[in-house]
């Protein structure tokens, strides 16, 4: 007769286990920080913080894990609401929570190895949060106090021709609504099974008054958003993408899915 299956909790954290001790199954394999632990399945080790209850049938890892992955999701667009993608800065506070997150979400990565085959990150993507900031004299330089607001940060990754396409959409008030964009081409080259080296081709802004509005900091604009470097690419699945880069930057985007 099977052993009944009994809960223990660890400070907030449960975690079903048979009979006296755990389950050969599903095991606390360390505890990480208060309310969070790691856990292993077969082999396979994930990370969780919160109540946790590991189930005993055959596709039991597998269905932990997506719960997990769900509520991770969850944890960070709520963290992100009223950022403005984190690009004018955030509380030191709000920085590591959001960066705790990310690396829960990094220790549940479906494509451990995505540049063996590239066209998972192949399309479109809306940048959600960087650690890149605008702040001080710089913001002032380039106008991103009132007088001209920031868009959609988008980027558009062809596999075939190993190019990336950076484009950051700009709002100008008192003419018109005047829109336009910067647009930064660049070429990548697969270095590892996680990461790509990043090369800077052209970059252009349009229409010619949004240039004329840049043209004195110019240099300053393009060194903010310049990718050139290296970038690893730490978790990607159908929806989002988490990248870190050379300079020691994070970056979190989302799928772009058109109709």
């Amino acid at each position: 007769m099977a052993a009944a299956a009994t809960a223990v909790h660890l400070s907030g954290i449960s975690c079903v286990r048979l009979g006296g001790g755990f389950s050969s199954s599903c095991e606390v394999q360390r505890r990480l920080k208060r309310n969070q632990i790691q856990l292993k399945h077969r082999g396979r080790s994930f990370r969780w913080q919160g109540d946790v209850t590991c189930q005993f049938d055959p596709d039991g890892a597998q269905q932990l894990q997506a719960t997990s992955l769900q509520e991770v999701k969850s944890a960070i667009f709520q963290s992100l609401e009223g950022l403005n993608r984190g690009i004018f800065g955030v509380s030191a506070a709000k920085k590591k929570e959001i960066e705790d997150l990310l690396s829960n979400l990094e220790s549940m990565n479906p494509a451990p190895r995505p540049t063996d085959d590239l066209t998972i990150v192949k399309g479109e993507w809306r940048l959600l949060y960087s650690t890149i900031s605008i702040l001080g004299v710089k913001r002032t330089k380039l106008g991103l106090r009132d007088f001209i607001q920031l868009g959609d940060f988008l980027q558009i990754i062809d596999v075939d021709q190993n190019v990336a396409i950076n484009r950051i959409a700009f709002n100008v008030a008192g003419i018109g609504m005047l829109k336009g964009a910067l647009t930064i081409e660049a070429t990548y080259t697969v270095t590892s099974p996680t990461r790509v080296d990043i090369k800077y081709s052209t970059s252009d802004i349009a229409p010619k008054q949004l240039f004329s509005l840049f043209q004195k900091n110019y240099d300053l604009l393009l060194s903010i958003f310049n990718p050139e470097g290296w970038l690893e690419i730490t978790y990607v699945d159908d929806s989002l993408r988490i990248g870190r880069d050379d300079k020691g930057n994070i970056f979190l985007v989302e799928r772009v899915v058109t109709s």
